[in-house]
């Protein structure tokens, strides 16, 4: 098959079809959040084991962690108990130490209370040894909890890479099953931001928001544990908090994940106008309309500044609300835990390991609220990439479709009918017999339905009613790919990719060899021009083949279909971009490519197409002329007319 790019049907880029470019229109808000969270979850299945591992290395770095201030209480424990020891006597034990202090009555009976949540040894001071070794499993536990932690990272940056990378690739398998029709009611620039910048969101929220959710949620659960353990008072006013963190979270959530949903459209809509604006640079520039390009780009960048702004404002509320509600139950705790320890019902490195793991506990209901922009940025971009995989793909076809295996180009259409849109009819009762190395031109006004006629030729769009014969066999009952392998194209929007002369010219044949490429630019007229370029046929072409000229492109694109040898030439205005001579010397080349091939010619020139074997006249669908050139002329009807307009109009310009 000649595969070829983009052509002229709806004036985006798409080769067909009624496609208008879509305004952007009001945004609409997230249609199903907790459908795309599901669909997400259900991709990352396949990860479980992976994930659970993670979760085990996680519960474990954090049981080191969320250890780790208990053994700091005990340390501080050794240290309070040392230096009151050291100032009571010797030789008594600590219950007549504290029997001795509230004799002494005043502050002191306040101290004997206090040292009865104490393990305080009468005369001795500080513990050192019991010190070292506190301190030391300390710095072990942190050690151990890092290189865990460090572990379930690099797990987790694993699972959401190739989650994504799964993702990627049914993306680009769907591009391929989906209809021409998708592309021509799609801004390419919204389909470009689902594929690319939506994608790498998803990535962002499951490289960064899912390991941190996991670590934070088992954080909190091995505090709560901790916690309880101490004090149950201390650990429900701590507990408190969650209902009211979580209550703060949600009321946020829900005001700004509309905004999200709809930051996410309007990037989609920039992007659009941007791709635009870029591929007709040129001319933006000759009909000078770079003022209102401007003005279109500060509207429509205006229009997603303003939903990024609220979301970004409204999610950046959790964070300093759940610092608010911290500092409260930090309060709380040291008010409350200071009276527990001067009444002597906590020990006093008890409390201070209480404080840490209030810390402990907030933080990662913090970290909880502060990622949930993230992870609502993320679930709208993800329903937008559900939403794109979800779309309607062509009719699937039926197994063991036959392929022909030596096309001759015997083209038949009976009755055919199609149109875009239900209620406008487009081809009615078509009807056309062509049979093989005929050179069939197609003419009439823009509109017409001549482009259509190629569509429905090589099945990018089905049509309702009638039949198209390949060689007598319904196409119905071939395979898109057989249909479209005898097809070359040559369209007057030309189509190169960033690379290689040699290489544009070979992607008409798979393993074409260079004395082959080189024998369809001498076809094409093109070898000369490109032996001038700097580096002849190993000349890389930039993204849009600017570094030629629009005729050079042309004939880069003419010499691809001569290298792809088809059995059924379209030519689409093939030669409109190059100049008289060249084009005297393209249609040489073609009548050589033509001969013993079906050709079918598209051409709003009509003095180009005199030679055909039959040209069909459309007007609103229907043949309304079918003849050669000089039959035509004779009947004097509606050929006519168009072929003495463009010749008055040609005199006209000349006398002028």
């Amino acid at each position: 098959m000649m595969a070829h790019g983009p052509g002229r049907g709806p004036r985006r880029g798409g080769f067909g079809g009624p496609g208008r470019m879509m305004p952007a229109g009001p945004p609409k808000s997230a249609k199903d959040l907790w459908r795309a969270l599901r669909l997400l979850v259900g991709r990352l299945r396949p990860e479980r084991w992976w994930i659970t591992a993670a979760a085990v290395l996680g519960s474990l770095g954090v049981a080191f962690t969320v250890a780790a201030p208990r053994i700091i209480g005990n340390a501080t424990n050794v240290l309070f108990d040392g230096l009151i020891g050291k100032s009571l006597p010797a030789g008594i034990s600590q219950a007549q130490a504290e029997a001795y202090l509230r004799l002494q009555g005043g502050q002191d009976r306040q101290i004997a209370q206090m040292l009865s949540g104490t393990t305080v040894i009468p005369g001795q001071g500080i513990q050192f040894n019991q010190l070292g070794v506190d301190l030391g499993v300390v710095a072990l536990l942190f050690l151990l909890g890092a290189a865990l932690s460090w572990g379930q990272g690099y797990i987790m940056a694993g699972v959401a890479q190739r989650t994504v990378s799964g993702m990627r690739r049914d993306v680009e398998a769907k591009l391929a099953r989906l209809p021409l029709q998708y592309f021509d009611s799609h801004p390419h620039g919204d389909v470009l931001s689902r594929v690319t910048n939506d994608i790498d969101n998803v990535t962002t929220t499951l490289q960064q928001g899912l390991s941190q959710l996991l670590t934070s949620f088992l954080t909190i659960l091995g505090v709560l544990v901790m916690m309880l353990t101490i004090s149950w008072l201390l650990a429900l006013i701590s507990l408190v908090m969650v209902p009211m963190s979580i209550g703060v979270t949600f009321l946020v959530a829900r005001r700004s994940q509309k905004h999200f949903a709809v930051q996410w459209e309007r990037t989609g809509a920039v992007n659009s106008l941007v791709e635009q604006t870029h591929t007709g640079h040129t001319l933006v520039q000759v009909f000078g309309r770079s003022r209102k390009t401007l003005d279109d780009f500060d509207r429509e960048n205006k229009a997603l500044y303003e939903p990024s702004f609220r979301a970004q404002f409204l999610s950046g509320i959790i964070q300093p609300a759940m610092m608010f509600l911290s500092n409260l139950n930090y309060v709380a705790i040291g008010v409350i835990g200071g009276y527990l320890v001067v009444s002597g019902n906590i020990s006093l490195g008890d409390i201070q390991a209480f404080i840490q793991y209030s810390r402990q506990f907030t933080n990662p209901i913090m970290q909880i609220a502060s990622q949930m922009n993230l992870l609502q940025s993320g679930l709208a971009s993800a329903e937008r990439v559900f939403e794109f995989l979800a779309a309607d793909e062509q009719v699937p076809e039926r197994p063991h479709l036959a392929a022909l295996p030596a096309p001759e180009g015997h083209v038949v259409l009976e009755n055919v009918s199609f149109r875009y849109h239900p209620d406008k009819p487009l081809i009615q009762d078509f009807d056309l017999d062509v049979r093989p190395g005929e050179t069939v031109a197609i003419v009439g006004p823009t509109g017409a339905g001549k482009t259509t006629i190629v569509n429905l030729l090589m099945r990018f769009y089905e049509i309702d009613s009638g039949h198209i014969y390949m060689d007598g066999v319904d196409a119905r009952n071939l395979s898109r790919e057989s249909i479209r392998s005898m097809f070359g194209m040559v369209l007057q929007d030309t189509w190169l990719f960033a690379g290689s002369v040699r290489d544009n010219i070979a992607y008409g044949k798979s393993g074409a060899s260079f004395d082959e490429v080189v024998a369809a630019a001498r076809a094409a007229h093109a070898d000369h021009f490109i032996r001038t370029l700097p580096e002849g046929y190993d000349t890389v072409l930039d993204e849009d083949a600017s570094n030629i000229s629009a005729g050079e492109r042309q004939l880069l694109t003419i010499a691809r279909a001569f290298l792809a040898d088809p059995a059924i030439l379209i030519l689409d205005e093939a030669t409109s971009n190059v100049d008289t001579r060249t084009e005297v010397l393209i249609q040489e080349a073609m009548a050589r490519l033509r001969h013993g091939r079906t050709s079918f010619v598209i051409a709003h020139r009509l003095s180009t197409i005199r030679n055909a074997d039959e040209i069909v006249v459309m007007n609103a669908g229907r043949i309304v002329e079918q003849g050669s050139h000089a039959e035509l002329m004779e009947r004097r009807g509606f050929y006519h007319d168009l072929y003495a307009s463009q010749f008055a109009n040609a005199l006209v310009e000349e006398a002028s």
